[in-house]
């Protein structure tokens, strides 16, 4: 009977996986799509910016105007992103996980249109304003679309559709770069089209969505509806007798209610949680600062220099796209065989090395002719590393190693460190490639190297583990028996010897 409740578990059923499909394609997808979106039109969409200036001034745009105002649509994205990550406490407590992607739709949809229309109307700040809206879904969703799937999984699907999003984010990524090649959309009359694509994700969520399961989870510990929470899970998992799972959020329900709600303040207060929000600081702050904004900015001049025709880079850039894509799918079928520390280690190692060998293959390429193809290969080896580790396992991971009251605030944490150093590498890197050269890799290799350290010394295996035990293992590394010495030696005492051991 237990191995068939084990069994039982497991299953991926149509509702899961629809569920799965509607919220990363819905959210996620969007995300990738609007990071890659401007950057084929870009020459046609600042001419536009130019004549627009002109018809107005009745004179060309200055170039250092025209840069800055590059400058801001390109950066508004990232910083929309931080004020989103800001706003998904609320949205997820006050609206639960479902009702906050479905009300997210509304910064998708309506600058879609507006982007969509901007040449019509004959207004940039349009552009620069809806990058700002397209930022906030895009913070929100990077936030919530994890959080979502991982309290809706299986403990023992829990990483696989917990890596989800990040493939999606990889998939709008890819989409984009091939609706934006110049035989498609990246033209004069197609920008405006292409910006506007990014609405149609959201509506097919906005009408699909609401016919899935809100998180069994929140229902049953934020809003104590326990009908509720059993019909959403008995819906999820296919069959009528979910007692087993409906106990183990009662445990956790227990664990927490000694707390309460946990704010961001009282998170970073607290003791007994202390080395999750490290961890979730170091792997958020080593996910962007590793350098792969910096790899795809720097891969263009890179197969260039390897004599690659101009016209030949959109293709090009477009296939290590679909790297991504295929390496991120890899992740999600392994997460549960090799687990997320070891996809980690793995990852950021292997960002390590080819940030290393790229630095040396940079500096000698206009001295041995062969070293730009070792360039070529690089990037790639760094793409794959970072798609099997550093790109999707942070999100999952926050999920796991927080209890219900505090994975909002986490989130909100996890976020903002995320966005603010996509923000930060975005807005100092060209000056750093200016000043350092070809040795502006070696601070990214540093920077994976003590993010390695850290996995390591401090990060645990989460891999088929339930939230109370994950947390639990925590526990100990946080000392939580100096604070409350009886209920941590009985919390240890109910954890299989396997687990205690660790």
């Amino acid at each position: 009977m237990e191995k068939e409740d084990q069994e039982k578990t497991g299953k991926l059923t149509l509702v899961l996986a629809l569920a799965t499909f509607l919220a990363a394609f819905g959210s996620s997808f969007q995300y990738g799509y609007n990071v890659a979106a401007v950057n084929s039109p870009s020459e046609f969409m600042q001419q536009f910016y130019n004549d627009t200036y002109y018809d107005r001034n009745k004179e060309n745009i200055e170039s250092f105007t025209l840069t800055l105002l590059w400058s801001l649509t390109v950066s508004m994205f990232p910083f929309g992103g931080f004020i989103g990550s800001l706003m998904v406490g609320f949205l997820v407590n006050n609206l639960g996980r479902k009702g906050a992607l479905l009300f997210n739709n509304i910064f998708s949809i309506l600058p879609a249109i507006l982007m969509g229309c901007s040449k019509i109307a004959k207004s940039f700040e349009i552009i620069i304003a809806s990058r700002l809206l397209v930022g906030i879904c895009a913070g929100i969703s990077s936030n919530v679309v994890p959080m979502y799937l991982g309290e809706l999984a299986p403990k023992n699907l829990r990483g696989a559709l917990g890596v989800v999003p990040q493939l999606f984010i990889t998939v709008g990524i890819l989409v984009a770069q091939l609706f934006g090649l110049r035989s498609v959309l990246a033209s004069e009359e197609g920008w405006p089209i292409l910006l506007g694509l990014t609405g149609v994700p959201a509506g097919l969520q906005l009408l699909l969505l609401p016919f899935f399961p809100e998180s069994p989870r929140y229902l049953l510990i934020q809003k104590k509806n326990e009908s509720a929470a059993e019909k959403a899970l008995q819906t999820l998992r296919g069959w009528k007798d979910v007692d087993m799972e409906m106990e183990e959020i009662r445990k956790e329900d227990e664990a927490e209610k000694a707390a309460g709600f946990i704010s961001v303040w009282k998170l970073f207060r607290m003791q007994s949680l202390r080395w999750q929000l490290i961890s979730t600081i170091v792997l958020m702050t080593g996910q962007q600062l590793s350098g792969v904004n910096a790899i795809y900015y720097y891969a263009d001049q890179i197969y260039l220099s390897a004599g690659v025709k101009s016209n030949d880079v959109q293709y090009v850039t477009a296939g290590t796209g679909a790297v991504n894509v295929f390496m991120t799918m890899v992740t999600v079928f392994v997460v549960e065989l090799w687990g997320r520390r070891n996809l980690l280690l793995i990852g950021f190692s292997t960002c390590l090395t080819a940030c290393i060998v790229l630095t040396v293959a940079l500096a000698l390429q206009n001295t041995i002719s062969w070293m730009p193809y070792v360039s070529i290969v690089c990037v790639i080896v760094y793409v794959i590393g970072h798609a099997v580790g550093p790109s999707p396992i942070p999100a999952l991971f926050i999920t796991e190693i927080f209890l219900q009251s505090s994975r909002p605030s986490a989130y909100m944490i996890g976020g903002s460190v995320h966005w603010l150093s996509n923000f930060i590498v975005g807005l100092i890197f060209p000056f750093i490639q200016v000043g350092l050269g070809p040795y502006s890799f070696i601070i990214f290799a540093i920077i994976c190297l003590l993010t390695s350290i850290y996995i390591f010394m401090v990060v645990p295996e989460t891999k088929g583990r339930t939230f109370v035990e994950i947390n639990q293992i925590f526990a100990k590394k946080n000392k939580v028996s100096d604070v409350y010495p009886e209920k941590e030696e009985k919390e240890l005492n109910d954890l299989p010897p396997a687990t205690r051991e660790q």
